[in-house]
Order: C-alpha cells, then sequence, then structure tokens
C-alpha cells in the first residue's frame, strides 16, 4: 500500500513522497508520486510517525477502575497514538519484578488497540529483580524520591539509588526518577497547612521548585558517579534547566521531559475547585511556562509526553474541589498530538519538531527505536493522518478514557486526527471508529 501526501515527516524533515508499505513495515519512503499500486492520496494533510507516548499509567491489573488497557488504548488510537509505555504503577501488582510483569501482559490478552510496551521498577530491595526486568522487555525502571501515592510502591532513599544505578548501568537500563525530595515537601506542606482547600495557590505552595531542584541534583550527582543513565519524568520547574543544561554539556548521561499539562496550562488560570488540574509536580506559573518551552527550544528537554494519571471522579474529590485531598493526576492522553501541536504552532514550532519530541525521542528512551518513532525503512507503519489546520473544542464525554473528567473540557485545540494506523493496518479513522488492527506487547530492545 502507498501513502501518498505532499507533507510526510521523515527523517526530521517534511517533504512530499509516498511511503510504501509491505505487510506491517515500511519498505521505502519513494519520490511523490513515483510509486504505483493501492494509493492512499492524502493530498495536503499530514502523515506523521505514530506518537509514541512512554509515560502512561494505565493501572491494570488491580485499579482497573481508574483505566484499563481497552479504554487507554482506545483513547490512544483515536489521538494519533501508536504506542504506550506503561508505567510501574499505580497497577497491582506494581511492575517491580519479572513475575509482576508477566502478570502485567497476561491481563493484556486481546486488549489493545495499539502497541504498548511497559517500564520496570526500582523500590527499595528490589535490586536482584532488575535483570530479570530487562530480559522480560523493559527498557529502564522507574523511582520516586518521594512517596508515591500508593503503598505497593515505595520511594527510594539515596542508598537504595547507589546500589541499584551500577547494576541497572550494567544492564543497560536507564533510570526514570519522579525527582521531588521529601524534605522539602514536607515543610512546604506544613506551611500550606490551614489555606483554603479549594484555591489552587494552597496546593501550589505545598510542591516548591526547590523539592524538584534538590531531588535532581542528587540523580546529576549519582549518574556522575556511577557513570549510569537516569532521566527526569514530568520535569514541571523551569528553575531546574540550568542544572541539567550544565551536566548534559559536561557529558552526564541524563535526560528530561515535561508534559502536555505543564506546556498548556498556568497556575494563573487554574479556577478554584477545579481538581482536574492538580498533578505533582505541580502545574507552575505563567512564566514557568514560558521558559519549559524555551527548554525545549534548547533541547534541553527533549520529549513531550501526557503522563496520563487518571483515577475515579470520586477520588479526585470534585464535590468538594478540595485540592489537597484529591489524588494528583491529569487524564490527557487522547489528546496527546492536539494538545501540543495547538501550543508549539503558536510558538513557531513545526510539525517536524513535534515529531521529535513524541515520538522519535521517545521511543528511542523506549528502547524501542529499532522499529518505533520514525517513517523510515524497515520500521513499523505506525502513521497518523492529520490536519494541522483544523480545529476541534473538546468535549470531554466524546474521550475515550475510561473517566471523562480533563482540564481540557472545552479547550478548542488546533489539529485533527484523522486516522491511526498500527504496523500497517487501521486503528481508528474519524467517523467511522475503531478498525479491526489490534496492538500487541513490544518489549524494548536488548542491547
Amino acid at each position: 500500500m502507498i501513502f501518498r501526501s505532499t507533507r510526510v515527516v521523515s527523517e526530521g524533515r517534511v517533504a512530499a513522497a509516498d511511503v510504501v508499505v509491505h505487510g506491517e513495515r515500511v519498505v521505502e519512503v519513494a519520490p511523490h508520486g513515483s510509486r504505483a499500486g493501492e494509493t492512499l492520496d492524502l493530498g495536503n494533510l499530514v502523515l506523521s510517525p505514530g506518537v509514541v507516548d512512554c509515560h502512561v499509567h494505565i493501572n491494570e491489573p488491580g485499579r482497573t477502575e481508574w483505566e484499563g488497557f481497552a479504554s487507554a488504548t482506545q483513547a490512544a488510537a483515536a489521538g494519533g497514538i501508536t504506542t504506550v509505555v506503561d508505567m510501574p504503577l499505580n497497577c497491582i501488582p506494581a511492575t517491580v519484578s519479572r513475575a509482576a510483569a508477566e502478570q502485567k501482559r497476561a491481563a493484556l490478552q486481546r486488549q489493545l488497540q495499539v502497541d504498548a510496551g511497559f517500564w520496570g521498577g526500582v523500590v527499595p530491595g528490589n535490586v536482584a529483580e532488575l535483570a530479570g526486568l530487562r530480559a522480560f522487555g523493559c527498557g529502564g525502571a522507574k523511582c520516586f524520591t518521594c512517596p508515591s501515592g500508593v503503598d505497593e510502591f515505595p520511594h527510594v532513599a539515596r542508598a537504595d539509588l547507589e546500589e541499584a544505578l551500577p547494576v541497572m548501568r550494567d544492564l543497560g537500563l536507564v533510570l526514570l526518577v519522579h525527582a521531588e525530595a521529601p524534605g522539602p515537601l514536607e515543610a512546604a506542606e506544613r506551611a500550606a497547612a490551614g489555606g483554603d482547600v479549594r484555591d489552587y495557590a494552597t496546593y501550589l505552595r505545598s510542591r516548591p521548585d526547590e523539592a524538584e531542584i534538590e531531588a535532581i541534583s542528587m540523580v546529576i550527582e549519582l549518574c556522575r558517579k556511577h557513570r549510569a543513565a537516569a532521566h527526569i519524568v514530568h520535569l514541571s520547574t523551569a528553575r531546574a534547566l540550568p542544572m541539567l543544561a550544565h551536566a548534559q554539556a559536561e557529558g552526564v548521561r541524563i535526560s528530561a521531559e515535561t508534559c502536555l499539562h505543564y506546556l498548556t496550562f498556568c497556575a494563573e488560570e487554574v479556577p478554584a475547585g477545579a481538581t482536574c488540574f492538580k498533578c505533582a509536580p505541580p502545574i507552575r506559573d505563567r512564566a514557568n511556562r514560558e521558559a519549559l518551552w524555551q527548554g525545549l527550544r534548547d533541547g534541553v528537554l527533549a520529549l513531550v509526553v501526557s503522563d496520563h494519571s487518571p483515577c475515579t471522579p470520586q477520588l479526585k474529590r470534585t464535590e468538594v474541589g478540595d485540592f489537597m485531598a484529591a489524588w494528583g493526576g491529569i487524564a490527557g492522553l487522547q489528546l496527546g498530538l492536539t494538545a501540543l501541536w495547538t501550543e508549539a504552532s503558536l510558538r513557531g514550532f513545526g510539525v517536524a519538531d513535534l515529531s521529535r519530541w513524541n515520538a522519535e525521542n521517545t521511543a528511542r528512551l523506549a528502547g524501542l527505536d529499532h522499529r518505533k518513532g520514525r517513517i523510515a525503512e524497515g520500521f513499523d507503519a505506525d502513521l497518523v493522518v492529520w490536519d494541522p489546520e483544523a480545529e476541534a473544542t473538546i468535549a470531554a464525554a466524546a474521550l475515550h478514557h475510561k473517566h471523562k473528567l480533563t482540564p481540557y473540557d472545552g479547550r478548542v485545540l488546533r489539529g485533527v486526527v484523522l486516522q491511526t494506523w498500527v504496523r500497517g493496518g487501521i486503528a481508528w479513522q474519524r467517523g467511522k471508529g475503531f478498525g479491526t488492527s489490534r496492538g500487541s506487547f513490544v518489549p524494548a530492545a536488548q542491547k
């Protein structure tokens, strides 16, 4: 089959091309109009690599009432996402051993609408399990430097990372870090106590920039010491960018991502009681948001992910609007491409920038860059067809997430996904719904 468009995103640029697909793979990217055969002529619509969202909490097994593989991967397909990489929490059991990973894979059954991989977890006392997670197909393992919010995934101390990092280095695993230090958090929570729980500023005071900065400084120091690789997930504070830039220039193996919500929203605009905006680390002020965009422009930040972390509406305390008691997590998986394009296009970025941030670099981090994240010969035919000029008003009720509570409700987004193809099969089509294509578990490459 030939996918023909005047705007194909391939090898870091946008050009007219014919993308030739045989079976599940791209076999050639040829000059526009040069190949004959069954052709899908897309005109001037954009043909991009399918998005690889490498930071998603699907919660199955154990908390499937929050989200599950069926609903999450349907939402992904409808949003142009062809691969999700699931975090090791908030499922039960947490993915901190090969046995737990096998249990999660068994839960997939035939539920997947798109492909899925897993991250492992680093918790106190599980260093001996890391080799099994690597052999299973995890490209890295995540830790928390502060309480995670769930008892089955305890946070690590410096001593735990001193033990884990040399092992991870030798196994070829990257350490993913939720980087907030408990000391500054505890002090800030005490200072915020007694504030108006419906006022977002009260919650913001309880999660200060200093908590991220202190934890990131420790991770950089340990990576330098052990020559290991680490990745800071959901970076919220732009004040950490200079230290990250300095470490990267020095050759320390440290990278960082930010999230759709940090690039879209700002603290000044969060309404009272609107707990759908609560996440950790928090959405910070407008100046911070613009500094994160500069971090992407400078290359200090290399990835943009959703950090889709839903829960039941009851846990969001929507009836009282209590920011301090509500579960922290934002639902935005389905809107990953269009929310990012809406804000990026306003700041002069192009569609090739998006694919670098949410497909090529995310696939590389997850150990899937041998088959995902690019439109190139030999790669999986994971493709998204979309109109970057079209606009749509988001109706939460129409999203495919299990629960419809999202801060994007009612927002006008630029860019409309029309078709999503997974390994050469149609997974979703606007106006027609889901195709017969099904996703599979995809292991990270063994290095």
